[in-house]
């Protein structure tokens, strides 16, 4: 089998390491436990051929054979077509796993994302912008506590939709955003606590760490 190939920064401020998006490809190849191996790209210098894999400029993005993969999502659910560790087997579970890995996307990430960057930057203004932003990140959080009061995992069992939930809420977390809400801490602490995450985290941590 041709060793899967994901792509990363060399390099990153010390702030974001342990959050980068790659983690969520990590954690998935460790849950499979398909072979890959880590290439890097430069942080600071961006070249055509890293625009040619990821027309943003981002990571990450994996090589699988003569395939090219750029977001995390697609990535995920790329790597759930391969592996029966990934998603459900029946077609039942595979479409709510993969609804609610959209979901994870463009129902909470959308709400969180916005709402972490004011967070990063130190921002404390109390604007008409900035509370709607808390609103809108606050109903996402009801409507995930009253979904994962009464489930362990989205799909059933354990899939890509709750390694991107789990790493979506597991940011809000880390500024206590999820203080209020048991259920969704309580998943974050469950998804993080499997041997696949604690690999995954490890293995970034050392990766930027490396380059210092």
């Amino acid at each position: 089998m041709v060793d899967l190939i994901l792509t990363t920064f060399d390099w990153v401020p010390e702030m974001p390491r342990g959050y980068v998006r790659d983690i969520r490809v990590r954690w998935a190849l460790e849950e499979a436990g398909l072979p890959y191996r880590v290439e890097s790209v430069p942080f600071r210098a961006r070249n055509a051929e890293h625009f040619s894999h990821q027309p943003f400029g981002q990571v990450p993005w994996l090589t699988d054979g003569d395939i090219s993969i750029f977001e995390s999502g697609a990535i995920l659910l790329h790597l759930g077509e391969r592996s029966d560790a990934l998603m459900p087997a029946d077609p039942h579970g595979r479409s709510e796993a993969t609804e609610w890995l959209f979901a994870a996307l463009n129902s909470v990430e959308a709400a969180s994302l916005p709402w972490s960057i004011f967070v990063f930057s130190g921002d404390t203004a109390e604007t008409p912008g900035r509370k709607q932003l808390d609103e809108f990140l606050k109903a996402r959080l009801k409507h995930m506590e009253a979904v994962l009061a009464g489930r362990e995992w989205l799909a059933g069992t354990f899939s890509v939709a709750d390694i991107l939930m789990a790493d979506v809420l597991r940011l809000v977390d880390r500024f206590d955003g999820l203080a209020t809400y048991p259920a969704c801490r309580d998943y974050v602490a469950r998804a993080t606590a499997r041997p696949s995450f604690v690999k995954a985290h490890a293995d970034q941590m050392a990766h930027f760490s490396a380059a210092d």
